[in-house]
C-alpha cells in the first residue's frame, strides 16, 4: 500500500496562537496537511515546572481544524519520550507520519531529554528524506508571541492583549452543569462552566464577555472564582450571564468569549449588595462589547 506523502506541522500547539498558525501555514503547499502534536495531559512538565496548558485538546483540535489542517495525530508523551531524535525521525517523522516535509518553530526540541533543534531535525531530513520547514518568531509587540506569554497575560486578566496574540478572543468551552442557581434568585440567570485538571484558570474577576449559541452571538458577563458571597466553591469556575437569554443550556457545550476585565472578584456583605454590583457589571460588558 503507498504511504500518502503528508506535509506536518510539529509542535505542543496548546494555545493555537499566531506563532503556531504560522508553523501551520507552511503546511498548505507542500502535500496533505497534518498536525503531530501531544496530548495536553501527558505533558506534566516542562523544564521541570508543572504545565497548564491555554486549551483543552478537544478545544485545540477544534482551532486546528479551523485551519484547513486535514488530519490530526495526537500522541501520548510518556510513549515517545524516550526516542532518540534519530528514531523519532525514523519511527514517527518516516513511518508513522509518512511526511514528505514537515515544518516546526525555532525553538522546537525533541528527542530523549529534548536534546535534538533545528539543526539535529535538518540532518535527519536529509538522511531520511524529508524536508525540513522552520517558521520565524511572529512578532506583536516587538516581543515573539508565545504560549507563555499568554499564560502571562491570562493570569494577569489581561485578555485584550492575549487576544492579539491568540488572533481571537480567549474562549472557555465546555459543557454547562449545574449550580446552586442563586443568579436566579437575584434575577441574574447564569451558566456554570469547569476548566479542565491541569488547565490555566485566568485571573479570577469580573470579565465582558459574548457567548456563542448556536448561530447567535450574546453579550454577556463571566465571573471567573469561587464566588465569596455566597461561598460553597472551593475551586475556580466561570459562571456566566447571557445578556437578554432565557433558554435551557443545561448538558450543551458552550463557547464564552472573554472581551476584557472589569473588576477583581469581591465578597459583598450581602447578596443585595451583589445583585447591585452585578447590575453595574451587566452595564459595563454591553459597553465594552460596542
Amino acid at each position: 500500500m503507498r504511504i500518502r506523502k503528508r506535509s506536518v506541522a510539529l509542535g505542543i500547539f496548546d494555545g493555537v496562537h499566531l506563532g503556531h498558525r504560522a508553523v501551520m501555514k507552511m503546511t498548505e503547499n507542500s502535500g496533505i496537511p497534518a498536525v503531530f502534536t501531544f496530548n495536553n495531559t501527558s505533558l506534566p512538565t516542562k523544564q521541570g515546572r508543572m504545565i497548564e496548558y491555554i486549551y483543552t485538546d478537544a478545544q485545540k483540535e477544534t482551532l486546528i481544524r479551523s485551519l484547513r489542517i486535514r488530519e490530526i495525530f495526537s500522541e501520548n508523551f510518556f510513549d515517545i519520550r524516550n526516542m532518540s531524535g534519530s528514531e523519532f525521525a525514523e519511527n514517527i517523522i518516516v513511518r508513522k507520519l509518512g511526511a514528505a516535509s514537515v515544518a516546526c518553530g525555532r525553538d522546537f526540541r525533541f528527542g530523549r531529554d529534548a536534546s535534538c533543534g533545528i539543526n539535529e531535525l535538518s540532518a535527519l531530513g536529509r538522511r531520511y528524506g524529508f524536508e525540513v520547514m522552520v517558521a520565524e518568531d511572529v512578532l506583536c509587540g516587538g516581543e515573539p508571541v508565545s504560549s507563555g506569554r499568554i499564560r502571562s497575560l491570562l493570569r494577569q486578566g489581561d485578555v485584550t492583549t492575549a487576544a492579539e496574540l491568540l488572533d481571537r478572543s480567549y474562549m472557555i468551552s465546555g459543557r454547562i452543569v449545574h449550580g446552586r442557581q442563586i443568579g436566579r434568585t437575584l434575577d441574574f440567570p447564569t451558566i456554570n462552566q469547569l476548566f479542565a485538571e491541569g488547565q490555566l484558570i485566568p485571573r479570577c474577576g469580573v470579565y465582558a464577555s459574548e457567548t456563542v449559541i448556536g448561530r447567535y452571538n450574546y453579550d454577556s458577563v463571566t465571573n471567573i472564582g469561587v464566588k465569596p458571597t455566597v461561598g460553597g466553591e472551593n475551586k475556580p469556575l466561570a459562571e456566566t450571564h447571557i445578556i437578554g437569554f432565557n433558554g435551557d443550556l443545561y448538558g450543551r457545550d458552550i463557547n464564552v468569549e472573554l472581551r476584557r476585565f472589569l473588576r477583581p472578584e469581591v465578597k459583598f456583605n450581602s447578596l443585595e449588595e451583589l445583585r447591585e454590583q452585578i447590575s453595574k457589571d451587566v452595564s459595563n460588558s454591553v459597553l465594552s462589547n460596542k
